[in-house]
């Protein structure tokens, strides 16, 4: 009757008209009031604001009602008494309230409430959110062997919703196992378990749990990564700046580092001792006046709980005074040995040299062999034309007057 008589006027019209009319406005009236109100998520301890909004309102009462159906506001007065309900707003088109200090019992469906026939309601669902405590690391083993697998875990307690957990070694992000487990009120714990193998590398590197729930950011815990590695061996040379020559003295130095610190270095030369004189200071190698007998391998060994490694340095002593200097080198293990000097060309200079005196002795020979058969052929010369035996031996080249002039070479 209300609806009729606020926008028809019936005086003259027909019963049949009169029932279309009303069929007509009952719809249009209820879609003009347009009630609506939103969903609230609030940190628990916070405050939460429900806001319930007329579109069009007609002067119709506004109110808002808790789970439990009981009114906390009527238009601007609050018949509950609930000090932490405060009225933030009040207009023909709004009823705007807070609550503060919200609790998980304040959790649930609020009703907004508009005074129509019949009335009309919308809903507003006030979602809790407690956050997880600081996240907990766990690791199974504090120091971990290069090469070896570690677990870690890393645990939210007490959250709503449950949260999410991710790792971070370094920055890179790592995959882990989470479980989640309900407690009471709806509660959750959830632990997230990493496992993954371990390189000397990772010394030191923080390994870090992220905790991502709506109610807080940034929620993170971080452990640093224990690493015990073998040595690490690299022998320097102290000095000669150069090449290593005979009379120099020479001292190589053995740098080793590993976790833990290598406790034990030793020197030695492979396949044979180290010279008499060598003189051995904690990481270094001191020899004194080198010459090529002490030409090798010097290997340097160092050692820690973990395991042994090492170092070689070839040494190769070059002459005081060399005819062509050769190209500096690093005579460590394998790498740049010394230049062997070219026997082969010396050899072949040599066979040369003794094949051409060969010949020339041979041509001589030929040649002293052939004059010497000359001078016995003229020795009787003159003999033939002489009268008697007396003649002939005087008249002979090689007789006792020529004697002077016959001569004898011998090379």
């Amino acid at each position: 009757k209300m609806i009729i008589s606020t926008h028809l006027n019936v005086s003259n019209i027909s019963p049949a008209k009169l029932l279309a009319n009303i069929q007509m406005e009952i719809p249009h009236a209820f879609q003009s009031q347009n009630l609506v109100t939103d969903n609230v998520a609030v940190v628990e301890g916070e405050v939460a604001v429900i806001s319930c909004r007329v579109k069009n309102n007609d002067d119709s009462v506004i109110q808002l009602l808790n789970p439990n159906r009981q009114t906390i506001y009527f238009r601007d007065v609050r018949p509950l008494k609930d000090a932490r309900f405060q009225l933030v707003n009040f207009s023909d088109n709004e009823l705007r309230v807070s609550l503060s200090n919200v609790t998980l019992s304040d959790e649930g469906r609020y009703v907004c409430q508009l005074y129509t026939d019949p009335p009309q309601e919308a809903y507003a669902d006030i979602t809790v959110l407690i956050p997880p405590g600081n996240p907990i690391i766990e690791s199974r083993e504090g120091q971990v062997i290069e090469g070896n697998e570690t677990e870690m875990t890393c645990t939210a307690m007490g959250s709503k919703p449950a949260a999410t957990i991710r790792w971070m070694k370094g920055d890179k992000e790592l995959q882990g196992k989470s479980k989640v487990e309900e407690m009471y009120d709806t509660m959750f714990t959830v632990t997230s378990q990493l496992t993954f193998t371990v390189t000397k590398e990772d010394d030191g590197v923080p390994v870090v749990c992220i905790v991502d729930h709506p109610a807080v950011k940034d929620v993170q815990a971080q452990t640093y990564l224990v690493v015990h590695y073998k040595p690490e061996v690299k022998i320097v040379v102290e000095f000669p700046d150069g090449l290593p020559r005979e009379g120099q003295n020479m001292e190589l130095s053995c740098q080793a580092k590993g976790k833990p610190h290598p406790q034990q270095i030793n020197w030695v030369k492979v396949d044979d001792d180290l010279p008499s004189h060598a003189l051995i200071t904690g990481p270094d190698l001191y020899i004194e006046n080198l010459n090529k007998t002490y030409n090798g391998t010097y290997r340097c060994f160092a050692a820690n709980s973990v395991g042994e490694s090492y170092d070689d340095y070839i040494l190769y002593v070059y002459d005081t005074t060399p005819s062509t200097e050769p190209a500096a080198h690093d005579s460590r293990a394998g790498e740049g040995a010394p230049r062997a000097v070219d026997h082969a060309v010396i050899g072949g200079v040599v066979a040369v040299v003794v094949f051409a005196m060969l010949c020339l002795l041979i041509i001589l020979g030929r040649y002293f062999a052939r004059h010497k058969g000359t001078y016995f052929t003229h020795e009787a010369k003159g003999a033939d034309d002489a009268a008697d035996a007396d003649t002939a031996i005087i008249n002979a080249e090689g007789g006792h007057n020529n004697s002077d002039e016959k001569k004898e070479y011998y090379i």
